[in-house]
């Protein structure tokens, strides 16, 4: 069996009002897509990185930079998220029993309990996404200026990573993109599977806002991580 993971960094530094994609913004003395990689390479896993092809050539020259020599295989993402990690899935050549984990490439702080918890969950049921409980109030739009209160004692924050058992992974990803689909989850799900949630972590925050790096900064200090 082997433990393999898919790590998309598509993303870009419009919300920080940076012109450096937010994967790539300092965290701790190093981008935030190094911390993202060791956490995987950590728990034994085979990482695919997929960027964008005009971000390649920027992450060899950081590699350079760090002295980042981790061994992981470079696959260009596509038009979107769906394309990206099918790209992925298209270069990795899997067996029976082998495992696939998708992870954002910007939530660098993923605990390495809840990664190798993934892996072992999917290869027991199929499939393991981690998810919390949702504490904020939340309500549904309407439409003309309405809403209503959801019941949130029944509703989960997804995380990733989302990990699955290859061939189901691969199989369900032979289909074309459906707007539906907004994790990998829901790809699965769409081909008939039962999707099995594991406990998540609150710490496994992703990098979306110039705050959520304040945030993390503090949250690997109080783990006594920086690297």
């Amino acid at each position: 069996m082997t433990y393999y993971a898919i790590i998309v960094a598509g993303g870009s530094g419009n919300r920080f009002g940076s012109t450096i994609p937010k994967q790539f913004l300092p965290l701790a003395g190093e981008p935030v897509l190094m911390h993202t990689i060791r956490r995987f390479t950590g728990a034994n896993a085979s990482v695919v990185l997929v960027l964008p092809q005009s971000q390649i050539n920027y992450w060899h020259d950081l590699c350079r930079q760090y002295d980042f020599t981790t061994p992981l295989k470079i696959v260009a993402g596509g038009d979107t998220r769906f394309h990206s990690v099918k790209n992925a899935l298209e270069a990795i050549n899997t067996s029976p029993g082998d495992i696939i984990a998708i992870h954002d490439g910007v939530r660098p702080l993923v605990p390495q309990s809840i990664i190798k918890n993934a892996y072992t969950e999917a290869a027991l049921h199929g499939n393991a996404i981690p998810a919390i409980p949702v504490t904020d109030t939340i309500r549904e739009t309407l439409g003309n200026g309405q809403s209503k209160a959801l019941d949130r004692s029944h509703l989960m924050a997804v995380q990733t990573p989302q990990v699955f058992d290859a061939k189901m992974l691969k199989d369900a990803y032979n289909v074309n993109f459906n707007p539906t689909f907004t994790d990998d989850a829901s790809v699965v799900e769409h081909t008939g599977h039962t999707i099995h949630l594991i406990q998540g972590d609150t710490r496994n925050i992703k990098i979306t806002n110039p705050g959520d790096i304040e945030i993390a900064e503090i949250l690997l200090k109080q783990s006594g991580r920086t690297r």
